[in-house]
């Protein structure tokens, strides 16, 4: 007797297509291996049942009988606006970064752009911010220890929530970081740059800014030795920007120039692959910046709209200058010129954009947009390859923006009162963060170089790209390359 081979009953078997709406969900789970039992399905209920109970476990740990006013509602909402502004800028400089280079590195530009952001917050959150706000001087004024993390209880009516102050300065941590992507953007190795850019953010941008962001109390007692000087950098054209670049210019002379950049001691232009998503993003970087200046009053009030108001008229006296000058220099407008004018025009204000004028705003930032133009021949006379204009729009305009302080501010600037005080306050400010984020870095850079063997990636990998080198991918895999 022959028994027939019978294939297994369908009769129950249902595709998702014939399945009402209400049971599609559970036949989809079903079709998972490992899920067609129901003890399976049964524990993996129990999953966001998990999450509940870690989340109310965990609200009830933080919980406090501080109660926000309506003001500190008010002022925290805005600051947590503020914050996401600045998180959305690293799409802005994604998109400069990636559209003033070559399309055979476009993956590696988004994929440091990207990453900068999560390691910076990583760093921040674990060693940073207590670095700059929270532990004990060590050297008063100048150097603080302490143990990891910040305490995100709430202990005023009033203050700004911890958790959400601790967003808004990583978000700033993360800006520092993301200017050196660009400065040292297409020859250095992925990893040396993950490894710099976490030290960065968690020993030497804190430190930086604890001198001056890390205010005396009411009595005067404590703070950063800057802030106890009557430094003023109300959101960061040095301790940001001008630290950012510092710390891009030492990694782009250790680095060298791109291959073809300089031939016969003569700079040569490498143009960017994709002018409207640089054009996009500058764009994007302007909106941000209301959360980058705006956000750094620390609460809403009616100087928050005063402040968006001098921000964009230092972005465009900057972009009108820089467009001007390249026009004079050229004969015809560059949009490169005017991209960086733009935004040297914002790092130019940042510092004082809370004591300028209307009309200094827009003296400030033109300054800013002529001075940019003028820094990027500079820098290439220097044959030092910045492929962006990074250290000419954060760095000069940073350092200018710093000093424009001294000259401009309605309370104590030279040109307003006559009084050279706060100039000369300006410029030991400026002087030190330079001095401490060039020799700080060039020692980071150094042990970084030697102990991974060097921070370049070899002459082959640069010739065809580090979207396959580093990432073995394309940016665009649909489209043909042309070098």
């Amino acid at each position: 007797m022959t028994t027939a081979l019978q294939s297994p009953s369908r009769r129950n078997r249902r595709r998702l297509q014939e399945v009402s709406l209400l049971e599609g969900p559970m036949l989809l789970l079903k079709s998972i291996r490992g899920l067609s039992s129901n003890r399976s399905l049964m524990w993996l209920a129990c999953v966001p049942m998990a999450f509940i109970g870690l989340g109310v476990f965990n609200l009830s740990a933080h919980a406090t009988d501080v109660s926000l006013s309506v003001q500190g509602l008010a002022d925290n909402l805005w600051v947590m606006v503020a914050a996401v502004l600045v998180i959305f800028m690293n799409a802005g400089f994604a998109m400069v970064e990636a559209g003033m280079c070559r399309q055979k590195n476009a993956v590696n530009i988004l994929a440091k752009n990207l990453i900068v952001f999560t390691l910076a917050v990583s760093a921040y959150w674990l060693i940073g911010y207590k670095l700059m706000y929270a532990a004990d001087w060590v050297i008063p004024g100048v150097l603080k220890i302490g143990g990891p993390f910040f305490d995100p209880a709430v202990t005023s009516s009033d203050g700004l929530v911890p958790s959400i102050d601790f967003l808004f300065q990583a978000a700033f941590a993360g800006t520092a970081a993301t200017i050196v992507s660009g400065v040292v953007a297409e020859r250095i190795k992925f990893g040396e740059f993950v490894v710099f850019s976490l030290i960065l953010t968690a020993i030497i941008y804190p430190i930086a800014g604890s001198w001056q962001w890390n205010f005396p109390d009411e009595a005067g007692i404590g703070g950063g030795w800057l802030a106890r000087l009557g430094f003023i950098d109300f959101a960061g054209s040095t301790i940001v920007h001008s630290v950012g670049a510092w710390a891009g210019l030492v990694g782009a002379i250790a680095l060298g120039p791109r291959i073809g950049k300089f031939v016969n001691g003569e700079a040569q232009a490498l143009p960017g692959h994709n002018m409207a998503i640089a054009t996009l993003g500058a764009l994007i970087l302007w909106i941000g910046w209301y959360g980058f200046n705006g956000g750094s009053v620390l609460a809403f009030n009616d100087q928050v709209p005063y402040v968006a108001v001098t921000t964009t008229l230092g972005a465009a006296g900057g972009g009108i200058a820089a467009t001007f000058l390249s026009q004079l220099n050229t004969g015809k407008p560059d949009l490169t010129m005017t991209i960086n004018g733009i935004l040297a025009g914002l790092v130019s204000v940042t510092a004082g954009c809370d004591g300028f004028t209307m009309w200094g705003s827009w003296v400030v930032g033109a300054i800013g947009g002529l001075l940019v133009v003028w820094s990027v021949s500079f820098v290439d006379g220097l044959h030092i390859d910045d492929p962006v204009g990074a250290v000419s729009v954060h760095g000069t305009c940073g350092v200018w923006g710093t000093l424009a302080v001294g000259l401009f501010n309605t309370s104590s600037g030279l040109l307003i009162t006559g009084k050279f005080d706060q100039l000369l306050i300006q410029l030991v400010g400026s002087f030190s963060y330079a001095i401490f984020t060039i020799v700080t870095c060039w020692i980071a850079w150094s042990i970084i170089g030697g102990l991974f063997g060097g921070i370049r990636v070899s002459e082959e990998e640069e010739n065809i790209g580090l979207d396959i080198g580093e990432h073995g991918m394309e940016a665009y895999p649909d489209f043909a390359s042309s070098n």
